[in-house]
């Protein structure tokens, strides 16, 4: 009776797999249609497209990428992402593309198309990326394009675009970056666009605007960059609102016939590049101060009279100074006096043309420092020593010069042993010495960047791509760059492949692919310091030349049969075997032995970015899972030290019997944690999903967690400051969590315990994806199923409001870091000896005792602060959610604490607040090289010593 059941069964699911394997690998025919529409319409002079079957449910190949991987309700695959750059085409864009219904990337950036943006793109509701930049498009921007309401980034810059900017693009609710920059645009720019709230990025430069520059825009809560250079606003003011633009980075209105006067942007606290020349700017500059953050003022070519700002003369990132051709009058300002140099450090001083007529010092500027005083009237007092060689006319404008910055280390290899002929070569930052590798070469501009100077920042940018790619730090050779018109920067870069040993010399195929595909996806972690950038070139040369085989073309209905014919042929053979299988599990079900194993169905899943780690490898690595291994033990299952081959340090948690999750639930949550990268979040290195087990492989932390150095340890001394900077780390890595994550995640479980420091005493907020991993307990103790509304946490750090309604908020997240904010203060644990931290810190707050309970090991503290930060943690904690700070007013104000700290050893940071806190720029950022000390990999576990267990209720 078994095997009858069991092989009607079978037959029934293998007709069913038939059946769905016909309709899923047959593409939609109305997008077949298109796609041949779109075909014919391009010009394709290196037949680069010669083998792309637009009927094949997924071709992909090195030139471009055409993939259906989305199955529609009506079973046809529908074609989500096309993407077709920088392959030399020409033709026009056919109206067709708009009945790609499904589609969210349309790519066709850097070829020769022309003629017109068809208004049928429109039609897109789904579109979330159109690319259209370095092409000859031409005509004007259709009106229909504000329909597209999940669009995040358009650029269409670098075209012949015409005409006004549609009223309607304030309908794109979603638009971030707005590039439409050196175009033939004209008009006046939509107040309207002020609507669309979450624009970041409004790149309009080199047009024909007319008009007047929007005060509206100061409207814009997000606005990072502003350039609206080479525009003709003429006769119009600077809006003095634009002032009040509180996340401004960049501000360029350069040669946009401009009068009046400059307005206040003191209050800019972010603000680090202004661009006000060829205007007709009167008045004098203000004397208000700039933030810290500053490193280009621009003023020249104005009619700006007055004395240059004593303000101007302390702000540390300073790099570039032009005031030129103005009626600036007074003292030749030593401004470089208050400014301390780095050996990259430069400073360009250009003061030509103005009525300066004394100096207050002698001037001997170091030799960093550029100073240019011709045309003033002191050029003229013979008695100034020194005043000639400031005084000579110089070519070469008043840029500094910056070529080829590549540093590389002395070598004294061999030269025979790289094969140049291969383009092979020595990587120069390798950890070993003369390894020999092919590097792939890579042009890169920065079509924005807030810095006028690179060297400074170069090795912070090399953090920020390298992190970006997941690669190590001396796999990024920068050969040169070049600074282009915009002011646009340029980079020619080179990639090697990792060391693994003397012989792998090569990216493979798969990396080469991921590298491109990260290159091209737009899902850089977004920094407004170094600003948007865009790929030019991604050369293959030597060995990689050949890499990429395009596949053989084949036909819907050729693939449809062959499914159907291979899958009966298959039944035929498997169905008594699968009889016989089913059976003996049918007994093995009755009578199961005894074991902690699972049974599941294998199912296999590339991660990018994720290491899939055999059971195997597993077991080297921690001794046979050996308990002198053993961390700790979580909810999740006990904690192991563990030593890959390489010799890399890990924490390896395996899953007990009640954690194990089906095959495919336990991978899709192994893809969203590997989504997940901020400089102040955990990161996983990979998992293990074999023999029944379910294993995730994390970095050691070598400085444990923050409980271990606050009440359980002891392990050393943390001063206010380390504290304060912990706390920062921590709500940085939550408020990533809470905005910017995709999907956003609610931790749930913020404990001391779940906050680990690494090697610089970094903190980095761990198992915030595990709430889906973890067993929740229904009230009679027993299921495993998730449920949001499920209380989960740790007595004493959970949230009441959550703890009684079962309604789980970002407040709540704020509460449980508000109780860590007050366990840093005081060393006390939340419950202990039957009190609350809350209760007790509110009395001692009320009774005006509240340096009495003050941490004794944090030292000498500026009172100030510390009652500021006290004032913060209880603000946190309590109990009403609505009165609580969301997570971004906490970051901030720690920020404001720790710049009204007293001066220490800190490492500048020419952006604190930038809206992605993985921007290269942010004071965390900058600690250490990722080619040697990993500071992104980590679990609340992953750490000497024991964890409580805690069962989640």
């Amino acid at each position: 009776m078994v095997k009858l059941r069991a092989s009607g069964c079978v037959v029934a699911l293998l007709c069913s797999c038939f059946v769905l394997f016909a309709v899923a690998e047959v593409t939609n025919p109305s997008e077949v249609n298109v796609l041949r529409a779109v075909k014919r319409k391009l010009i394709d002079p290196k037949n680069h497209l010669r083998n792309w079957d637009d009927g094949d449910p997924c071709e992909s190949y090195w030139t471009g990428v055409f993939c259906f991987d989305a199955v529609g309700d009506d079973g046809y695959l529908h074609l989500q992402e096309l993407r077709l750059l920088n392959m030399n085409l020409s033709g026009t864009l056919a109206p067709e593309l708009g009945q790609l219904s499904q589609l969210q990337i349309l790519d066709f950036m850097w070829n020769e198309l022309s003629g017109h943006i068809p208004n049928e793109i429109g039609n897109i509701k789904s579109l979330k990326l159109l690319l259209l930049n370095g092409n000859k498009l031409s005509g004007s921007l259709p009106p229909e394009l504000g329909y597209l309401t999940s669009l995040t980034r358009l650029q269409v810059d670098q075209n012949y675009m015409s005409g006004p900017i549609p009223k309607s693009f304030a309908n794109m609710a979603s638009l971030k970056h707005l590039h439409l920059n050196n175009n033939s645009l004209s008009g006046q720019i939509p107040p309207e666009l002020s609507k669309a709230l979450n624009l970041l990025h409004l790149l309009f430069d080199n047009n024909n605007f007319s008009g007047h520059v929007p005060p509206e825009f100061s409207m814009l809560p997000n606005a990072r960059i502003i350039q609206f250079d080479n525009n003709n606003f003429r006769g119009t003011e600077i809006p003095a609102s634009y002032g009040n633009i509180s996340r401004l980075t960049k501000l360029s209105l350069r040669n946009c016939s401009l009068q009046g006067e400059i307005p206040d942007l003191s209050r800019i606290a972010n603000l680090s590049y202004i661009d006000l020349s060829r205007n007709q700017l009167s008045g004098s500059i203000p004397s208000h101060r700039l933030s810290v953050n500053i490193t280009t003022i621009i003023l020249s070519d104005n009619r700006l009279n007055g004395l240059i700002p004593e303000s101007f003369y302390d702000l540390p990132a300073l790099q570039k100074v032009s005031l030129h051709d103005n009626f600036i009058t007074g003292s030749v300002p030593a401004m470089w006096r208050k400014i301390s140099f780095s050996t990259r450090a430069r400073l360009a001083l250009d003061l030509r043309n103005n009525l300066l007529s004394q100096i207050s010092e002698e001037l001997n500027p170091p030799a960093n420092v550029t100073l240019r005083l011709e045309g003033n009237p002191v050029c003229k007092n013979a008695s100034v020593p020194n005043i000639g060689q400031f005084c000579r006319s110089e070519a070469g404008g008043d840029r500094i010069s910056e070529n080829s910055i590549n540093s590389t280390q002395p070598m004294t290899c061999s030269s025979q042993a790289c094969p140049t002929d291969y383009f092979y070569e020595y990587v120069p930052s390798s950890p070993v010495p003369c390894f020999c590798a092919s590097p792939l070469r890579v042009t890169y501009r920065l079509k924005s960047p807030s810095f006028s100077y690179f060297a400074p920042y170069k090795h912070n940018f090399e953090i920020y791509l390298t992190g970006a790619l997941n690669l190590h730090l001396y796999q990024l050779s920068i050969d040169s760059l070049v600074w282009q018109d915009g002011p646009r920067l340029l980079l020619h870069m080179k990639f090697f492949p990792m060391f693994i040993n003397p012989h792998v010399n090569l990216f493979n195929a798969t990396e080469v692919q991921r590298l491109r595909g990260r290159f091209t996806s737009w899902d850089f972690p977004p920094t407004d310091f170094f600003g948007p950038y865009e790929l030019l070139n991604f050369t293959l040369l030597g060995p990689y030349s050949n890499m990429f085989v395009e596949q053989q073309k084949t036909g819907i209905s050729k693939r449809a049969l062959a499914g159907v014919i291979i899958g009966c042929i298959a039944a035929v053979v498997i169905i008594p075997a699968v009889v016989m299988l089913l059976t003996k599990r049918y007994v093995k079900y009755r009578y199961p032995p005894p074991s902690r194993r699972y049974s599941s169905l294998k199912i296999s899943m590339r991660i990018e970015g994720v290491k899939a780690f055999t059971f195997k490898e597993m077991k080297v690595a921690t001794g046979n899972f050996d308990t002198s291994m053993q961390l700790g033990r979580g909810g999740y299952g006990k904690v192991y030290k563990g030593i890959l081959s390489d010799n890399t340090v890990v924490a390896v948690k395996r899953a007990e019997e009640g954690s194990l999750q089906g095959g495919r639930e336990f991978l899709t949550e192994i893809e969203l944690l590997s989504r997940v990268h901020h400089r102040n979040l955990v990161s996983l290195v990979g998992y293990c999903d074999e023999e029944g087990e379910q294993m995730l492989v994390y970095e050691f932390m070598p400085n444990g967690t923050l409980r271990d150095w606050l009440w359980v340890k002891a392990k050393g001394s943390l001063d206010f400051t380390m504290r304060l900077r912990i706390a920062l780390g921590s709500a940085k890595g939550i408020l990533y969590l809470h905005t910017e994550a995709n999907p956003p995640i609610f931790h749930r479980d913020i404990k001391a315990s779940n906050i680990l420091l690494d090697s610089n005493l970094v903190a980095k907020v761990a198992d915030f994806g595990l709430s889906r991993l973890a067993p929740l307990q229904d009230d009679e103790g027993t299921g495993s199923s998730y449920v949001s509304t499920v209380v989960r946490g740790t007595p004493g750090y959970v949230d009441p409001e959550y703890f009684l309604t079962n309604k789980l908020t970002d407040k709540s997240d704020v509460y449980s870091l508000g109780i860590v904010f007050l366990e840093l203060l005081t060393g006390d644990q939340p419950i202990s000896h039957g009190k609350n931290i809350v209760r007790e810190v509110n009395l001692a707050y009320q009774a005006g005792l509240v340096f009495s309970i003050i941490d004794k090991r944090m030292g000498s503290y500026p009172s100030k602060c510390v009652e500021r930060f006290l004032d913060l943690a209880l603000r946190c904690c309590n109990e009403k959610p609505d009165k609580r700070p969301h997570m971004l007013e906490v970051v901030r104000e720690i920020e404001n604490i720790l710049k009204i700290m007293p001066a220490t050893d800190t490492i500048f940071s020419p952006s604190t607040t930038s809206y992605s806190d993985q921007s290269p720029t942010s004071s965390s950022f900058m600690t250490g090289d990722r080619s040697y000390v990993s500071s992104s990999l980590a679990g609340s576990d992953l750490t000497s010593g024991v964890v409580p267990t805690i069962t989640p209720r």
